[in-house]
């Protein structure tokens, strides 16, 4: 290693305040739901309200942090019906992504959550399942202390546009790609 430690501090001068942010976690790689689920933890021990609304996986999936989100009282609703490739009807799941985000909206707009989970809107976004521009919309207009995490890989550029910070997860190596199955307690 040649990289020496920072002796100046590399933070910008002039930060402010915000009274809420937009992060977008996007990319090829594992990990943009647990970042998520991550400062989700954070928002809790910071004694913040805090809901989560995925929009692929279903409320069968038995997954740890549904299970310990709702031991510490985040609001919690899987409202997807599984993956696309698994589906019989495109048209069905078309119609369970507009309700998924007309609950999300109301969620959003009704400002009782300093944090709001988007897991997986992404998908819907790119695939046009729920019109961009009303998300967009419903993101500016937020209530002002609402803070949003939108996840799933193809973040639109509109999205990324608007947020204050973005994070793409990039994959290098996943134990899946060897033909190893996703492991409860690493990857759900």
């Amino acid at each position: 290693m040649t990289e020496t430690p920072p002796r100046e501090d590399p933070r910008p001068d002039g930060l402010r305040s915000a009274p809420s942010l937009i992060l977008v976690h996007t990319g090829d790689g594992k990990g943009k739901s647990s970042s998520a689920f991550g400062v989700m933890l954070r928002a809790v021990a910071a004694g913040w309200k805090v809901a989560v609304l995925q929009f692929i996986k279903s409320g069968d999936w038995a997954v740890g942090e549904e299970k310990i989100g709702r031991q510490l009282g985040v609001d919690w609703w899987a409202l997807g019906e599984g993956f696309t490739w698994d589906t019989a009807n495109p048209d069905h799941d078309r119609e369970v992504a507009r309700a998924a985000w007309a609950k999300a909206r109301a969620v959003i707009e009704a400002g009782k959550h300093r944090l709001v989970v988007l897991d997986e809107i992404t998908y819907l976004l790119t695939w046009g399942w729920i019109p961009i521009d009303e998300v967009l919309e419903v993101l500016r207009a937020r209530p002002q202390g609402v803070n949003i995490i939108c996840t799933g890989r193809d973040a639109p550029g509109e999205l990324i546009g608007l947020a204050d910070t973005v994070t793409e997860m990039r994959s290098i190596k996943h134990a899946y790609d060897s033909g190893i199955r996703a492991k409860r307690g690493i990857d759900y």
